[in-house]
């Protein structure tokens, strides 16, 4: 076997041209844009378990919303907690979620903001960190608060 062909046969098989290129740019324009179509639906489908939450609609023989949802829709029980925790937590923190509903910040994003102080919520948006920062950091400030 001639490695030096195969490595240069290799090579030519990994490196991008200009078509796969912007190809690949379409197709990341394509996620970037189907992702803020799925965080706008997670804002609706809060708003719908908020009100959900608020009327009693779970009160027919479940303990809770999250148990609810976890019967209904099939939400691991954490998750299901989480999900109306932060439901309930955006109808006082109307910016948020519009800024969701936009798909201008992902749903782990104000999953973490919705757990810090006002305070530090207020200084993460001046700080321009907002939209680009990763919901990881964003979520530091809960855990430091505890």
């Amino acid at each position: 076997m001639n490695t030096m062909f195969d490595d240069a046969r290799l090579a030519s098989l990994t490196q991008p041209t200009v078509a796969s290129t912007v190809g690949l740019d379409r197709l990341g324009d394509q996620i970037a844009e189907l992702s803020a179509h799925l965080d706008a639906a997670a804002a609706r489908l809060l708003d719908l378990i908020r009100e959900f939450d608020a009327r009693g609609g779970w009160g027919n023989g479940f303990r809770s919303c999250a148990h609810w949802l976890t019967w209904r829709i099939g939400l691991d029980h954490g998750a299901a907690r989480e999900r109306v925790r932060v439901a309930r937590a955006l109808g006082s923190l109307p910016r948020l979620a519009r800024a969701l509903a936009r798909g201008e910040l992902s749903y782990s994003k104000v999953r973490a903001l919705t757990r810090v102080d006002a305070r530090d919520r207020r200084a993460a948006a001046q700080g321009g960190q907002g939209r680009y920062r990763r919901a990881r950091r964003a979520h530091r400030p809960c855990l430091a608060a505890g």
